[in-house]
């Protein structure tokens, strides 16, 4: 399953740039507080990352690391949620799924199930060997995997179908 994207790489001096990230940091903050209604929603669903992949993938590299950054950061001062603790793992997963989805939205310029699973394989692979060497927990470094299945296939296939409907925009 292929389509042809529009691909928009924004720049940090377009206005643009920081009104779709608005767009997208308000996304991840609403679906992780309807997630959060159900017991281990977050764990389970991993919603902050939704839109973040959303973002990088349509928008480029800065659309998608100001909603990376922004969206942890405004959810845990809002709403404390996710945990202090939890922020830097975070944020570097965050990172690397914009960085990674970015990346191979310009090479390929095309929505593929193929490439959002590297997209996603990539950021938590070495999400978990980051997570590992910061907590030097096996079971903490495999969760997203372990728990969180269901948001890696939301991602997956949900992210396909959104990127899909806004692909001429």
């Amino acid at each position: 399953m292929e389509s042809a994207i529009k691909l928009h790489s924004l720049k940090v001096v377009e206005l643009k740039s920081y009104l779709f990230a608005l767009l997208f940091i308000a996304g991840n903050i609403v679906l992780p507080q309807l997630c959060h209604l159900f017991p281990f929603g977050g764990q389970m669903l991993l919603p902050i990352y939704f839109f973040t992949l959303i973002a990088a993938y349509k928008y480029g590299f800065f659309t998608g690391l100001l909603t990376a950054v922004a969206s942890p950061i405004i959810n845990h001062a809002l709403f404390g949620m996710p945990a202090a603790e939890m922020l830097p793992i975070i944020l570097i997963k965050s990172a690397l799924l914009a960085t990674a989805a970015a990346y191979l939205a310009q090479r390929t310029k095309q929505i593929k199930l193929q490439n959002l699973l590297a997209v996603i394989l990539f950021y938590q692979g070495i999400g978990m060997i980051a997570e590992f060497a910061l907590t030097g927990s096996f079971m903490a470094a495999v969760q997203d995997i372990r728990i969180g299945f269901p948001g890696i296939l939301l991602q997956l296939i949900g992210g396909y179908f959104v990127l899909k409907a806004i692909s001429k925009w």
